[in-house]
Order: C-alpha cells, then sequence, then structure tokens
C-alpha cells in the first residue's frame, strides 16, 4: 500500500529563475517563503517567490507550492511517488525538490484545485 502524505499548500506563487553557472547567488534569491539554490555545470537555478526575481532574469513563474509534512527517514521509499503518480497520470506537470527532512512539490497554480482533489481522491491530506 502507498503512503499516505500530509502536506500543506505554501502561501504565494513561486518562480525558478535560471543564471549562469558562473553567476554569484544573488541577493534577492534568499527570503520569506521556500527558497531553493542548485547549481551544476551548466546553469544555477533558483525557486523562490516570484515577486522577489527582478525583471530580465529568465524565468519560470506561476508555480504553486506544496510542502510534504515530514520529517522522512532517508531510506523511506514510496514518499514522493506515492504523490506524483496520481498527478502524472492524469497529465499535471510537476518539479519536486527535496531538501535533508522532506520534500517540496511544486505545479502550475492553475492546476492546484485539480491536484488537490486528485490527491486527496488517492488517500493524501492536507493541514
Amino acid at each position: 500500500m502507498a503512503p499516505r502524505i500530509r502536506l500543506r499548500i505554501l502561501e504565494g506563487i513561486y518562480a525558478v529563475a535560471r543564471l549562469r553557472p558562473s553567476d554569484p547567488i544573488p541577493s534577492w534569491a534568499d527570503g520569506n517563503g521556500f527558497v531553493s539554490i542548485s547549481r551544476n555545470d551548466d546553469e544555477l537555478s533558483i525557486v523562490c517567490l516570484r515577486d522577489r526575481i527582478p525583471k530580465g532574469v529568465q524565468v519560470d513563474d506561476g508555480w504553486s507550492s506544496l510542502k510534504f509534512q515530514g520529517p522522512f527517514a532517508f531510506d523511506e521509499t514510496g514518499i514522493v511517488l506515492s504523490v506524483i503518480e496520481p498527478l502524472s497520470k492524469n497529465d499535471i506537470g510537476i518539479f519536486v525538490v527535496s531538501t535533508f527532512d522532506g520534500d517540496h512539490l511544486l505545479l502550475k497554480a492553475s492546476d492546484l484545485d485539480r491536484a488537490v482533489d486528485l490527491l486527496v481522491r488517492a488517500g493524501h491530506s492536507f493541514v
């Protein structure tokens, strides 16, 4: 049986910004709300509230964020899959970011109501 996860909808509209891999982490990246900063050889990606990202930065915006109410052990399996599976099967695109204690799922704000309905029907709950 798939795990049943408690989720919380975070306030605000989020965005994913893309900068050059050599760019320093900008001061606007940190602040209220969920923030994730990732760098690899190709890019520096920043997930944060949309209103903090300045004009002129490459961005994909209009995301809502769902926080998995953890913490979850690193060896606990099926946590993310149990949430993304009902969404993927219903053509809802997602973006997942993991932290030490848990996970955040981003989906387009326009899909939020439908996603909540699908997740509740799959046995998950919201706080």
